[in-house]
């Protein structure tokens, strides 16, 4: 072989092999950034700070807490977004009776329908229960709901209900007048469209993808627990069984896949939904402040649905108006976080 030939072989050699080197840094940059192992420190020594010490950021800094509403007792029929109709008794009803006659359906149309009975021996309003006696009966069906007012199939679909499950207790109601409570229902859902605010933050890659992993690792970094549905994660509320504060989603298709750390994630969603959640929360500072700590740690950029970055004073903005709906919702007996808003805005 001449030194020709050997030359060219060696600068081939040496292309290829920058070729693969080349593609090999080429896949590791654009491979998804993935989870990295928690440090687990040992016997006797001291607990990193990250671990001992990790809140969400900024929460408990500067801001006013106020106080937490007290566990609310089981929600029930309420005069303010209810439809109600007393069914009064020829004597006292066993639970077991009452259960037996109840519809098969908690449904009116599109809209919940509730039976209550007044307990003998507590005197208190409440779902049927067997072994307990009850001395009067009502029936009620919601006003309005995100699907919209109540009309007048529903209505006459809850009188129905209603009147099915007096007979069979001996009991009579007494129904408000149809158009009165349609009436009632288109002014209560003209409010609550008027009222209502669900907010979302998109969070976008600048550069590498997301590994499932990473986000999750990232996002339990802030107090974020798995959801129920893949590719969702929820940030609690302060009591147990109330709806979470925030939520956090990205591709379910990604969390489902049989090789996770492979799945490229770009963008991942914060969520609000503004009247299910308490005032005394503080839920819009703290999806603020989980979005930038995010896009912090994440390399990221916080987006509108249309891929617009959110400046902080866009933000400010946003922050002052929910303040005025607060006010406004608390005017209207309405508070967010409060069960007849909860049902309301459902």
């Amino acid at each position: 072989m001449s030194s020709l030939q050997i030359s060219l072989a060696v600068a081939g050699g040496l292309v290829l092999a920058a070729v693969v080197a080349h593609s090999a840094w080429t896949s590791r940059k654009n491979a998804p950034r993935q989870a990295q192992p928690e440090s687990v420190p040992s016997e006797g020594s001291p607990a990193p700070l990250a671990e001992t010490e990790r809140q969400d950021p900024g929460f408990d800094g500067p801001l006013d807490p106020m106080p937490l509403p007290a566990p609310e007792k089981k929600l029930g029929l309420d005069a303010l977004i209810d439809v109600i109709a007393p069914i009064a008794l020829e004597g006292v009803v066993s639970g077991d009776a009452a259960l037996a006659a109840m519809p098969t359906t908690r449904r009116a149309g599109s809209k919940p329908f509730a039976i209550e009975g007044l307990n003998e021996s507590s005197g208190q309003w409440e779902t049927p229960v067997a072994g307990q006696r009850y001395r009067v009966f009502q029936a009620g069906v919601q006003l309005a709901n995100r699907t919209g007012h109540l009309n007048e199939i529903e209505y006459s679909e809850f009188v129905m209900k209603a009147q099915a499950f007096a007979d069979a207790v001996n009991g009579s109601p007494e129904f408000p007048e149809m158009i009165e409570e349609v009436g009632r229902a288109r002014e209560l859902d003209q409010f609550a469209s008027e009222h209502d605010a669900q907010l979302g933050f998109t969070l976008r890659a600048r550069s590498a993808a997301w590994s499932p992993g990473y986000v999750q690792q990232n996002a339990a970094r802030l107090g974020f627990v798995p959801g129920v549905i893949p590719g969702r994660m929820v940030l609690p509320a302060s009591q147990a069984g109330m709806p979470p504060v925030l939520g956090l989603a990205f591709d379910t298709q990604a969390a489902l896949s049989e090789d996770p750390d492979q799945s490229a994630i770009r963008e991942v969603t914060l969520s609000l939904d503004v009247p299910q959640v308490h005032r005394a929360e503080q839920p819009f500072v703290r999806m603020r402040e989980a979005a930038m700590a995010l896009a912090a740690s994440m390399d990221g950029l916080i987006t509108d649905d249309n891929g617009q970055i959110i400046r902080a004073e866009s933000l400010d903005a946003i922050g002052a108006d929910l303040e005025l709906l607060y006010d406004t919702l608390d005017a209207r007996d309405l508070a967010v976080g409060s069960p007849q808003a909860r049902r309301l805005f459902s």
